[in-house]
């Protein structure tokens, strides 16, 4: 293991005491592992997120490309809507 300096504003500090103090962490080191995992799976899932979106803009791309497109209808979306919220089939 490394040995890291970090600089914490005064609030941070107070939580961080706090969750030792109440026995969720055994050290100051626990609470930034943990935290350092917990910021790691947000941001793994933040790209994965974000190559999903990626690769629907891809296919709006190419069903574009492919002439497999409507024009834009609001009212259609709207009725669709509201048919499934009644809980019927939607009508194309």
């Amino acid at each position: 293991m490394e040995r890291v300096t970090i600089t914490l504003t005064l609030e941070m500090i107070e939580t961080v005491r706090g969750a030792i103090s109440e026995g969720d962490y055994a050290s100051t080191s626990e609470v930034v592992r943990d935290a350092l995992r917990e910021w790691q799976t947000k941001r793994t899932i933040r790209y994965q997120e974000l190559e999903a979106l990626r690769a629907n803009i891809r296919q709006g791309d190419a069903d574009i490309a492919a002439d497999r497109t409507r024009a834009f209808d609001p009212d259609r979306i709207i009725r669709k809507g509201e048919e499934r919220s009644a809980g019927r089939a939607p009508s194309e």
